[in-house]
């Protein structure tokens, strides 16, 4: 066997040690030092983790409620006469102004009265300017004891009977004028119109019955329509500022076009306008109405909505960053810290979105506990990482 010699210490004699032992001791000494290095390496690569403690303030608490929008005001288009639709002055669906031309109806017959009733007034008016004069002269007559006072009677009550015959004919004449200018169907409101009912060149029986023609919407004052449970209605009741709270009069609601209304719609708010004097005792519900703020163009009457009402209050509410959430196929959870900062699976049950990015957590942790702020940070389940409080 070959000897190698080996000097293992500085205070020692030289050793002969065989070349195969030297080689088992070397290979020993390198592994329980890289053993040592993973070890530092790992404790090296012990995560930093922002962490924060929830903030505590009070948070009113909302409730979701079906709705549906109207027009705060919208009229039907009629027509009061018989007659001919000669022209339509409108696109459908337009804006179209009160007072603006919207149909023609035919109006000669119309006309022709209005002629005829002028020459009534003509007539009438004439009658009335010789009884005038016919018992102006029998007055003075009798002065000169020419006439008797029998006479002098009879002119007065003809001059009566044709003032009378007058008033008649000038009512009939407005009358008629009214019945002509109906021939003219205007906007009785300014707003959005519908759809016509009738085309040009149908023939409408208006004098009678009036026929609708369209429907004018007036979508620039909209109001969002529902109800709420009557044991609600009494908690909202109860504010001590009551239904003229600020709360009331800025709150959300969420409108679709369909009835399948989710968070993702538009959000408009709304200011609470009407409360029914009484309850439904058929579904226990008090209606409600609100004012949309600033309706803008887009919303139409007959769109569904949800209305996010205010009921309540929590005094001390525990609210989260909302981005710090994820949700899994168990519900909402947040990454909590032990004491030994380890990461911890908590499932919470959240409520209403607060100040845009603060989520109320109604149960699962509480004011001191550290959650990770970033729902999507790469952690894991009892994986202990090194926490850095950051505000909240």
């Amino acid at each position: 066997m070959k000897i190698t010699r080996f000097q293992i210490s500085s205070g020692l004699s030289w050793r002969l040690i065989p070349l195969p032992l030297l080689c088992v001791l070397f290979a020993f000494f390198a592994t329980s030092c890289k053993k040592k290095s993973d070890k530092a390496d790992m404790a090296d690569m012990v995560k930093s983790v922002e962490v924060a403690r929830p903030m505590v303030d009070s948070v009113d608490i909302y409730a979701d409620y079906p709705a549906n929008l109207e027009s705060e005001s919208q009229a039907d288009v009629v027509a009061r006469v018989n007659g001919v639709i000669l022209q339509r002055h409108f696109e459908e669906g337009a804006y179209v102004r009160k007072g603006q031309l919207l149909y023609t109806i035919e109006a000669k017959d119309y006309q022709s009265n209005v002629s005829q009733a002028r020459a009534q007034v003509e007539s009438a008016r004439s009658q009335l300017d010789y009884a005038n004069k016919h018992y102006a002269a029998l007055n003075e007559a009798f002065a000169a004891d020419a006439v008797s006072q029998m006479e002098v009677e009879q002119a007065l009550s003809s001059k009566r009977q044709a003032e009378a015959a007058l008033r008649s004919a000038q009512a009939a004449l407005e009358a008629q004028n009214i019945k002509l200018g109906y021939c003219s169907v205007t906007a009785p409101i300014s707003g959005k119109i519908s759809a016509s009912s009738v085309d040009v060149g149908a023939y409408v029986g208006g004098a009678v019955n009036p026929v609708k023609l369209a429907t004018i919407y007036d979508d620039n004052n909209l109001t969002v329509n529902f109800s709420i449970p009557e044991s609600e209605y009494s908690v909202a009741a109860s504010n001590p500022q009551g239904f003229g709270a600020s709360i009331y009069q800025n709150f959300p609601v969420v409108i679709s076009a369909s009835p399948d209304v989710d968070d993702n719609s538009p959000v408009y708010h709304a200011r609470l306008s009407y409360q029914a004097p009484d309850v439904d005792p058929s579904s226990g519900v008090v209606a409600m109405k609100a004012k949309i703020i600033d309706p803008g163009t887009d919303l139409k009457a007959g769109m569904y909505g949800k209305v996010k009402f205010p009921v309540s209050s929590v005094s001390n509410g525990i609210l989260v960053r909302d981005a710090s959430i994820s949700t899994d196929q168990r519900g909402k959870y947040l990454y909590t810290l032990n004491d030994s900062n380890r990461v911890v699976y908590t499932p919470v049950e959240v409520g209403e979105l607060y100040h845009d990015s603060l989520r109320l957590v109604k149960k699962g942790i509480s004011p001191s506990t550290r959650y990770v702020t970033r729902a999507m940070i790469s952690v894991r389940n009892g994986e202990k990482v090194s926490p850095v409080l950051v505000n909240k």
